[in-house]
C-alpha cells in the first residue's frame, strides 16, 4: 500500500490514455483535459516511473519497453478498481467511454447500424473507434489490449478469450444469371472449376469454406480474393465469377437484378457470429453493456 500512497490515482487514469492514444493531445481528449494538464501529468508519471514512457522515434510517439509492460497490468487494476466502485452503478446515460471494436464491413452491414443506434440513444458518451483486422491479428490484439471488442468467427480462441454467440448465418452462392445454366444450377464439379471470388483479409486465408474443401480433398479456383463484402458482391455482375458468402450479407440484393443466389452443391458449416473480449475486460461495466446490446440487436435481427 505504500506505493499507492505516492500516486494519485488519477495519475494512473492519464497513464492509460497515454499508452493507449501514445499522443498527448489525443490522450488529453480521451480524458476531457487540456494538453498542458496531460503533458503535466506526463512529467510527473516519468518521474514516478523513472522512465520516459513516450518517446519521439521516426515522427511518431512510441512505448518505450517499460511502458509497454504496464499496459495490460495497469489496464486490470484499473478494472478492478472501476468494478468495486462503481459498477452496480453503471449509467449508460451518463457514462464515458471509448471502446476499441474490431470487424468486417459484415458487421458493418448486418447489425452494426442498429446497436449505433441503440448506442445513440442509451449511452451517447460512449464512443465507439472501429478498426478492421484478420481473426489471428484481432486474439492477439485482445490478448494485447489493443482492442476491447471483436466481432467475427473464433473457432478456435486462446483460453484468456472469451466468447459468445451474436447470431446464425449460412452461406450461398451468387453468380450472374447469364453465367449458370438455364435451370440455374451447377454441380459439385462445374462449381469447382468456375473461378470464384474469395472473401478473407488475406489471400492466403485458410476460412471455412477452404477447409472444408481441404478435408475432402477439394480444390476451388480463386479468381479474386478481397477483404470488402459488400463491394464482393457488385464485382459478380457482368462475369463469370462466382462468390459464396454469408446469406445476410446479401440484404440489398434487389440492386442486381441479374444475379441469382443458390445453395452451393456441396455441404458447408452453418456460420456461427460470434463477439470475443479478453477475459481481464469481463468486468468492464461499459464493456458489458455494449455486448449485450450485441446480443440483442443480433436476436432481434434473426426474428426479422
Amino acid at each position: 500500500m505504500d506505493e499507492l500512497r505516492r500516486i494519485d490515482l488519477n495519475l494512473l487514469l492519464t497513464l492509460h490514455a497515454l499508452l493507449i492514444e501514445r499522443h498527448v493531445t489525443r490522450a488529453s481528449i480521451r480524458l476531457h483535459k487540456s494538453q498542458p494538464a496531460v503533458s503535466h501529468s506526463l512529467a510527473q508519471l516519468r518521474e514516478h516511473f523513472n522512465d520516459q514512457l513516450l518517446i519521439r522515434r521516426d515522427g511518431y510517439m512510441a512505448l518505450t519497453a517499460k511502458a509497454q509492460a504496464l499496459i495490460i497490468p495497469l489496464e486490470a487494476a484499473l478494472l478492478s478498481l472501476n468494478g468495486l466502485l462503481g459498477e452496480t452503478n453503471f449509467n449508460p446515460e451518463t457514462a464515458r467511454a471509448r471502446l476499441r471494436l474490431s470487424l468486417s464491413d459484415y458487421a458493418a452491414k448486418t447489425i452494426l447500424p442498429s446497436v449505433v443506434r441503440r448506442v445513440r440513444a442509451e449511452a451517447p458518451g460512449l464512443e465507439l473507434a472501429i478498426s478492421q483486422a484478420s481473426r489471428e491479428a484481432m486474439n492477439a490484439q485482445l490478448a494485447d489490449g489493443e482492442l476491447d471488442l471483436a466481432l467475427g468467427i473464433f473457432p478456435d480462441t486462446p483460453e484468456e478469450i472469451m466468447v459468445e454467440n451474436l447470431f446464425p448465418d449460412q452461406f450461398v452462392s451468387v453468380a450472374d444469371q447469364a453465367a449458370i445454366p438455364v435451370d440455374r444450377t451447377l454441380t459439385l464439379d462445374e462449381w469447382l472449376d468456375r473461378p470464384h471470388v474469395m472473401l478473407a483479409l488475406r489471400p492466403d486465408a485458410n476460412d471455412e469454406i477452404e477447409k472444408t474443401l481441404s478435408a475432402k480433398g477439394l480444390r476451388r479456383s480463386i479468381a479474386l480474393a478481397l477483404p470488402h463484402w459488400t463491394a464482393a458482391v457488385e464485382m459478380i455482375e457482368g462475369t463469370d465469377l462466382i462468390l459464396t458468402i454469408a446469406s445476410r450479407a446479401l440484404i440489398s440484393m434487389d440492386r442486381f437484378p441479374n444475379l441469382h443466389c443458390f445453395e452451393p452443391p456441396l455441404e458447408l458449416p452453418r456460420i456461427s457470429y460470434q463477439q470475443a473480449w479478453h477475459v481481464r475486460k469481463d468486468a468492464d461495466p461499459a464493456l458489458k453493456w455494449l455486448r449485450r446490446c450485441f446480443v440483442e440487436c443480433g436476436q432481434r435481427s434473426v426474428h426479422r
